[in-house]
């Protein structure tokens, strides 16, 4: 019975560190969108630091990254930055921030 219990324990250690991982590369993926946007829209330090926190803080909003995507696509709707543009920024950023913790 030892065995199976260390098993288990060994499993939920993983679960809750695949959980942190997840959760610190998505941030860092929103940082970096956070980032690229103010760019675009020409912002100074001040408004690119609020504007990086926004994303970030979008991001709780529900599970998944559709309310950053939902956040983004309306603060470039004067840009033309179309949905399949800014789903692949998303996942090029998504793979620079995977790289941050390997």
């Amino acid at each position: 019975m030892s065995s199976f219990e260390d098993r288990k324990k060994s499993f939920e250690k993983k679960f809750a560190h695949d959980q942190e991982l997840q959760f610190k590369v998505s941030a860092r993926r929103n940082k970096y969108l956070g980032e690229w946007v103010s760019q675009l829209l020409n912002f100074n330090p001040d408004q690119q630091k609020e504007y990086i926190q926004s994303v970030i803080k979008a991001d709780f909003a529900e599970a998944g990254d559709q309310d950053v995507f939902r956040k983004i696509k309306e603060d470039l709707k004067e840009k033309n930055v179309s949905d399949e543009d800014l789903r692949k920024k998303m996942d090029k950023l998504n793979e620079k921030a995977k790289t941050d913790f390997n």
